[in-house]
């Protein structure tokens, strides 16, 4: 049976424990602040490739605040186990309701009626914007990062007297990427195709090296990332995006990123994320593959389980809401569009977006002294007078 985390680099006041019976799952979690019972409790999810780990250097901030920190591994990640890691598995186990489900169950397992907040970063955004959106009686504040939410699928409205409208023809968004020079794919439905997991967990750098080069070339270490709005979802708009998202047609995950690999001058400054840390990720991902992570992809690029989801077309949040990013994330940006409709429409009670100088998409880990603070700022901001 699979043991609790241990590494030297997990922060003095985090343990590693399982949560059983949560929804099929045997559910691993990091905590801070489980000394003291009664604490408001603060859930944070992670995002691709990511874990419960990647939250470490908050968790311990969050707690001398006064808060219960929990970050669990999600279904298809690290030490959870009980998911369906084949291609040709359950793919339904992955869509976004039984995530929903996982992480309502576990609130429920750790004895809570409602959390003061959940955050979500990257994968783990639209997780804890849907959990707000769908239990707004258990997540009373929820914060979003690096992954703008576009809200709930639409349900065509006033169409009954209209003619029915016919399918449209014609090239699609990825014939247009691939007829760009050079020729380019989104990286969304390749992270969906079979080859995808070989392709990382066979790559020829190892999956350490590789790790280390896609974490560096999405951060703000990579001084190439300048995001910026895009015009519209439009092959020529989304061509001006690093080809760690708009891959360049013939070539793997590895190899887009290989070229952008950190010296090791570059390596050992990388305080925030160090060898050894990065060392947790690589054993994990050599354990456990990509696939489960990968399969939360597939779930999006199918669109199987998009029509269950207009159940809740023309719902808004309406709890406080907030997100941060880092300023070199280009994530926040990467669907035309989002970024204004979650701040204008989606989210009706924002009381704060905040971008983060010296971050790329790993905000929480490479500036965690300012997201801490961040959060915690919105966090009275959101309390109850």
């Amino acid at each position: 049976m699979i043991e609790p985390l241990s590494t030297p680099t997990l922060p003095r006041g985090i343990r590693s424990r399982f949560v059983d019976n949560i929804n099929g799952l045997r559910m691993h979690l990091l905590e801070a602040g489980f000394e003291e019972k009664g604490r408001p409790c603060l859930l944070l999810l992670h995002g691709f490739p990511e874990l419960a780990y990647s939250w470490r250097k908050v968790m311990v901030p969050l707690a001398a605040a006064g808060y219960h920190v929990v970050a669990p591994d999600l279904r298809g990640y690290g030490r959870t186990t009980g998911w369906d890691g084949d291609y040709d598995g359950d793919l339904g186990s992955f869509r976004m309701l039984n995530i929903v489900r996982d992480v309502v169950g576990l609130v429920s397992a750790l004895g809570y009626r409602s959390v003061a907040g959940v955050a979500g970063h990257d994968y783990g955004s639209p997780v804890s914007a849907w959990c707000t959106l769908i239990r707004p009686d258990i997540f009373r504040t929820v914060t979003m990062m690096s992954a703008p939410f576009p809200g709930p699928p639409s349900i065509p409205f006033a169409t009954a007297d209209k003619p029915a409208t016919p399918p449209k023809g014609g090239p699609t968004i990825h014939d247009d990427l691939a007829a760009l020079t050079p020729p380019r794919k989104h990286y969304h439905w390749y992270y969906s195709t079979r080859p995808a997991n070989a392709d990382m967990m066979q790559c020829r750098e190892g999956i350490h090296a590789f790790l280390r080069a896609y974490y560096h070339h999405k951060s703000a270490d990579w001084k190439a990332n300048k995001p910026h709005k895009l015009e519209g979802w439009i092959a020529s708009e989304l061509g001006k995006m690093p080809t760690y998202y708009i891959m360049e047609l013939d070539k793997t995950m590895p190899q887009s990123v290989a070229p952008h690999m950190p010296t090791a001058a570059e390596i050992a400054a990388c305080k925030w994320l160090t060898d050894d840390e990065l060392a947790v990720y690589a054993a994990e991902y050599g354990r456990t593959t990509f696939q489960g992570g990968l399969n939360l992809y597939r779930v999006r690029t199918s669109g199987r389980f998009e029509t269950e989801l207009e159940v809740f077309a023309g719902r808004t949040i309406d709890q406080p809401s907030c997100f941060i990013s880092g300023r070199s994330d280009w994530g926040t940006y990467q669907a035309p569009g989002v970024f204004e409709r979650m701040q204008g429409t989606i989210c009706t009670r924002m009381l704060a977006c905040r971008l983060v100088d010296g971050a790329g998409h790993w905000v929480q880990q490479e500036q965690p002294e300012e997201t801490a603070r961040l959060l915690l700022e919105f966090l009275k901001k959101a309390a109850p007078a």
